[in-house]
């Protein structure tokens, strides 16, 4: 083969060396470079569950729901990890002091002792006021032939109801959705309901609940009563 041809066959080969490696290697690229753009791969992502605003208002109740009366709703489920149980209260009546108070959560009560308690009665005179045991929202002002004047207070997580009952009265402007504080007068001690008119008290009962449940669908009554007395201890 002469010089010439030899040279002339060396720039063939390269150029069709070239032109395959632009086609194929520039498909392999795209290629690569889309697996790395499906969707999952991105660790740092947010997370899109993350959407809810955990202080908002409550629903209302549906017609003919359970949850009125002395007891909220309760069902038998696990307490949760790290659950309000793990720190004290304010006592809810302004003026008693824990060595007043009296554990009552598994009192039975009812025709024949047929239910548990599963609450506080904190004794006090009628008109006594009421206080905000922690902060959170108010979530229902409700009245029922039970319970009589009723407030139900979500904790900031929207993990734990407290609930109030048997009211004389609400505070000035006490309204659903508003946030209180820890120590914020609610009302006052009364006899409404089927409290006893001779025994005006506050019923006190904490329900722990998940984030998606309303005010009153069930949850869990933890006992107030070691929450209370805590600081005394």
């Amino acid at each position: 083969m002469k010089f010439a041809d030899r040279i002339l066959t060396i720039v063939v080969t390269a150029t069709l060396t070239s032109a395959a490696w632009i086609v194929f290697g520039g498909t392999w690229l795209e290629q690569a470079n889309e697996r790395q753009d499906e969707p999952g791969t991105n660790l740092d992502a947010a997370d899109p569950g993350d959407t809810g605003d955990p202080g908002g208002m409550d629903d209302g109740p549906v017609e003919g729901s359970a949850g009125e009366g002395t007891e909220p709703p309760v069902a038998g489920s696990e307490p949760r990890d790290g659950s309000v149980s793990q720190a004290a209260l304010q006592i809810p009546v302004e003026g008693v002091e824990a060595g007043d108070l009296s554990d009552t959560f598994l009192d039975r009560r009812g025709a024949e002792g047929g239910r548990t308690h599963e609450a506080i009665d904190i004794m006090a005179p009628i008109g006594t006021a009421v206080i905000a045991a922690r902060e959170g929202t108010v979530s229902k002002l409700h009245n029922s032939d039970a319970g009589g004047k009723t407030i139900y207070v979500r904790s900031p997580d929207r993990l734990t109801i407290y609930y109030y009952a048997h009211l004389d009265s609400y505070a000035s402007g006490l309204r659903e959705g508003q946030r209180v504080r820890a120590g914020q007068r609610l009302g006052t001690v009364g006899s409404t309901g089927n409290a006893n008119l001779d025994a005006p008290h506050l019923h006190f009962a904490l329900i722990e609940t998940t984030q998606d449940a309303r005010w009153w669908e069930p949850g869990t009554a933890l006992n107030p009563y070691p929450l209370l007395t805590a600081g005394s201890r």
